[in-house]
């Protein structure tokens, strides 16, 4: 689920020698696979044809890094989204601060989980509902989903997991690639900042290099623009109720919860979005959209995380927490390494533009590391341990 052909291609396969490197892109697709790698005649076949795969690919990947070589920081920061600021009225939510929820009704969650991960996780692929009536894996696959229901009921009707999220709205302006965020409404003292990264890489077709902080009305519009931010859990008592099962010799049922409880987080993150679209932001107060549509996210305004491709470095967490004031209040932790405690859990920031929308950060260079680490107030070298995966150099 975290690498790919190109992963492996680059990355893996260079550094293992000792045998076959094989990459498949799910678990349907590993017994055929298995089965050569097994058979004395096949295996080598097997090797010789991927390895020429894999020295394509790395050819491949290598022009294509060539090509995107070369655009500086400053020359990406030019190129940044045009956004219309004349004219435009940010929404301002219903309130500034943070807000509570404690024991939100897990019944509620329903109609936002995402099903089709939940199989992935069990590595059964294919793309709920259709999964069920797949002539490979339907069968198990249909099992597997009345065993989750029947479980589902029992947590439900039994209250055995808890969902608490908290959420806030700040005053807040974007300076360059960062996002300010103001004590009040006056905006005369600053809370915090929030640090963001820009794509920096040749754009074909005039499109721009994204950066988070795009979608941030900038300081010198005077316009009076607003962020906002997430913590969900509902993996309070997950734990506790799978090592019930687990001392019963019941892993599966074990492994259930876990599952449920993740599918739950992130249906709760949906259907708090919602609210927060309809509702406490209420920029969108006649949206209605499918359940389809939600998965497919055809809504105004974006929820990106810290850790993922947006806005990569996991250490933003840290200030979105700050902010919040989630662990107090939800009793949601951060580890050391800024995973989420319970792991059934869901963070991220808030962004109401109507032109906002998700992309990947990709590779970028030694010059805009160090514009992010002065700016950040933090050394080059922590910096770059936790921007490595995006790092274009060594």
């Amino acid at each position: 689920a975290t690498t790919s052909k190109a992963h492996t291609s680059v990355k893996i396969d260079p550094c293992f020698h000792k045998d076959i490197v094989a990459y498949v892109p799910d678990a349907s697709k590993a017994v055929g696979v298995t089965s050569q790698l097994l058979n004395a005649e096949k295996k080598p076949l097997l090797g010789a044809s991927l390895s020429e795969e894999y020295e394509k690919i790395r050819i491949r990947n290598s022009n294509r890094s060539a090509k995107s070589d070369g655009l500086s920081y400053l020359a990406s920061v030019a190129n940044k989204a045009a956004l219309t600021w004349q004219g435009y009225k940010p929404p301002a939510p219903t309130f500034t601060g943070t807000k509570t929820i404690t024991d939100f009704p897990l019944k509620e969650l329903l109609p936002f989980v995402d099903w089709t991960p939940f199989f992935i996780a069990w590595e059964l692929a294919g793309k709920y509902p259709k999964i069920l009536e797949d002539e490979v894996v339907g069968e198990p696959a249909r099992q597997l989903f009345d065993d989750a229901q029947k479980l589902l009921n029992e947590i439900i009707d039994g209250n055995l997991l808890q969902a608490n999220a908290i959420i806030g709205f700040w005053p807040a302006n974007s300076d360059g690639d960062d996002i300010i965020v103001y004590g009040d409404e006056t905006r005369s003292t600053i809370k915090t900042k929030l640090h963001h990264l820009r794509q920096q890489t040749n754009k074909p077709n005039d499109q721009a290099n994204f950066c988070l902080a795009d979608y941030v009305a900038p300081t010198d519009t005077a316009l009076n623009d607003y962020i906002g931010g997430f913590v969900v859990t509902t993996g309070l008592g997950a734990d506790e109720l799978a090592k019930k099962y687990e001392e019963q010799n019941d892993d599966y049922t074990a492994i259930m919860i876990k599952a449920l409880a993740d599918r739950l987080a992130e249906a709760f993150a949906e259907k708090l979005h919602h609210l927060v679209r309809t509702e406490y932001w209420g920029y969108a107060t006649s949206e209605s959209l499918s359940n389809e549509e939600l998965i497919k996210e055809k809504y105004q305004g974006i929820r990106p995380a810290p850790g993922y491709p947006a806005c990569p470095d996991h250490t933003e967490k840290g200030t979105l927490f700050e902010l919040l004031n989630a662990t107090a209040e939800i009793s949601v932790n951060l580890t050391e390494h800024y995973a989420m405690f319970p792991a059934a859990a869901v963070s991220g920031f808030y962004f109401s533009h109507p032109e906002s929308r998700y992309f990947g950060l990709g590779k970028i260079d030694k010059d805009q590391v160090e514009s992010y680490a002065k700016r950040k107030g933090q050394s080059l070298d922590i910096t770059e341990r936790w921007l490595s995966p995006n790092l274009k150099y060594a």
